[in-house]
Order: structure tokens, then sequence, then C-alpha cells
């Protein structure tokens, strides 16, 4: 079909075939990201099925160190294809072939749009972010999430991504949990070091309470933390027992006392225990056991409803005895 061919077009044909709706569904979402090479293509791909009249109001933003953040903002596992789905062998496979470049840049829009201005994403994006800023006119900021076997790894993928315009950086929670498990402290001390020798705020991950513990204990003050943090209130999760893919934070409880002595700001992750927690739940058990921000991985069709329902939570009563370790801006 031409690429000219308008909807209205499409459609009168269509309506003597026994595939209308797919069919030009199909074919809609095929003209929409041939289209997305500025502003005009990505806008109208967020808006079309996005559901972003539903928009109640934007998030607050705070501040870690002189940067600016969301309350909530956008994480970019899926965005890779890294998805937890228990014993499903497919799901990671399946989420990266929905996750094109040009799906990407609209969920980035569209978040965006939503008032979110903060995207964590891996190292290895930040040719694809610096494309987002390029040619879809993209705003948002991203902090990166590093890894790295070696010592020289780590680095070199802290050293790309603030020569990229990282907002910020931290030693991703793997990474910390193994390097705190090894005792190879000094690595984690060299990381935090390049980092805020660049200007930038500093922080250290983890899915174990036990890394958070052994910076502390060697002296190692990151300027934010970011731990998982989920209840166990769902299905699969079988505290004590053999771990499937199903549990990422194993000490909610441990983790809110240890934090509530902690004046660094607090992002959680994995608030949501990979889709097992309803997000009604999950961002107010996060809120409420003392984080200071919430990063979450979310789908372009969830983000709306994902920024109205932190909204709502965030201006509601909250039973949080943390007090915030930022203000709002």
């Amino acid at each position: 079909m031409p690429d000219k061919t308008t909807r209205r077009d499409v459609l009168g044909k269509l309506l003597f075939g026994g595939t209308v709706a797919a069919s030009f569904a199909v074919h809609e979402e095929r003209v929409l990201a041939e289209e997305l090479d500025a502003t005009s293509g990505a806008t109208r791909l967020h808006t079309n099925w996005a559901r972003l009249a539903d928009l109640k109001e934007k998030l607050p933003v705070s501040k870690i160190k002189d940067v600016k953040m969301t309350r909530m903002f956008i994480g970019g596992n899926l965005v890779l294809g890294y998805a937890h789905a228990r014993d499903l062998i497919y799901v990671s496979d399946l989420v990266r072939a929905y996750h094109t470049k040009e799906k990407i840049f609209a969920t980035l829009k569209l978040a965006e749009a939503c008032g979110m201005n903060t995207f964590l994403m891996n190292p290895s994006l930040c040719d694809t972010i610096k494309e987002y800023w390029e040619k879809a006119d993209g705003k948002i900021q991203f902090m990166t999430n590093c890894s790295g076997r070696t010592e020289v790894e780590l680095l070199r993928n802290m050293q790309k991504s603030i020569d990229y315009g990282a907002s910020s950086c931290l030693v991703q929670g793997e990474v910390a949990d193994r390097l705190v498990r090894e005792k190879q402290f000094s690595q984690i001390a060299k990381a935090l070091e390049l980092i805020r020798k660049n200007g930038l705020p500093a922080g250290i991950a983890a899915h174990r309470l036990e890394t958070l513990q052994g910076c502390v204990g060697e002296g190692l003050i990151p300027d934010f933390w970011m731990k998982t943090f989920h209840s166990h209130q769902y299905w699969s999760a079988r505290p004590g027992q053999a771990e499937h893919d199903n549990i990422f934070c194993r000490e909610p409880s441990e983790t809110i006392d240890f934090m509530a002595d902690r004046s660094e700001p607090w992002i959680a992750f994995k608030v949501l225990a990979a889709g097992a927690v309803k997000p009604q739940d999950g961002f107010r058990f996060a809120f409420e056991g003392g984080a200071d921000f919430i990063c979450v991985g979310m789908y372009d069709f969830q983000v709306v409803d994902d920024v109205n329902i932190c909204g709502t939570i965030l201006k509601g009563k909250l039973n949080r005895k943390r007090s915030w370790k930022t203000t709002d801006v």
C-alpha cells in the first residue's frame, strides 16, 4: 500500500474485507513508525493509542544534589528485553521484539509528555538515546546502571556514559552485590570517584541488603542508594524457599529499618516484583517504606496509568516514618 494513502482511503477499501480492524491497525502502525523521524512522528505515535488525554497531572520533581528528577521515573530493562518471567522462557525475546527503536522512542516521548524526566538505562543504549535526542527532539535525561566483569570494563562503561551526557551514574546492583561478596570494595570506590570527578551524583545499587551494609561498613557512602523493594504479598513469593526468578527483595522489613537511619536519598526499584504486584499497592508500599523515588519498568500502554496512580498516592496521606531526604522543587 503506498505510503501516502490516507487512513480514510485505507479504511474505505478494507470495509469490504473480513479483517478491517486488524489490517487497518497494522497499516497505521507501519505508516506511523516510518514517520518517526522528527517530533511530529513521535508525537503522533504516542497520542494515537496511549490515552494521553487521561493524564490527570504531572509528577512532582525533586533533586539529588543538583539533578532534578521526578519522584517516579522509567526503567530500561524492558527496552533491552530483560524481563523477569518466572519460568516462561520466551518472554525476554517477546519483549525485545516489541521494543523496536520506534517503540522505544514513542515510549520515551510519552513518558516525557506525562512529566517523567529521567530514564535509567544500560550504557549499551547510549547511541539510542543520542539518536532519540537528535531525531525525535527528545529531552529526557538518562542515568546509567553500569556493570562490568572487570574493573576496567566497569570504569569504561561509566566513562562512556559520562561522555554521552549522563545525568548520573551508579554501580549496577548485581555487580555491587558481587563486589561486596568478594570484598572488592576498591572497585566500588574507584567507580564513585570517577563519577564524582565528573561532577555527577554517584550511586550504588543492590539486590541484597548485605551489599548496602557492607558498603557502609567500609565507609563507601554514595550520593544515593538504589535498592530492590517490594512486599511478599503475591502468589509466587515463597520466602525461605528456593528462588525461581520470583523474589527480588528478600528482606523488605530489614530494608525499611536500615534505610530509616540513612540520610542519603533512596531510589527503590523492582517495586512491583516484576509485574506480580499491582501498581496501587507497590507504589504505596515503596513510598510508605521510606523510598524517596521509585524506578519502574513500564510498557508504553502502562505509562499514563502508572503516572496517575503514583501522583494520586503522593498527593494523598502516606503512613511514612522515614523523612523525605529530598525536597520537591
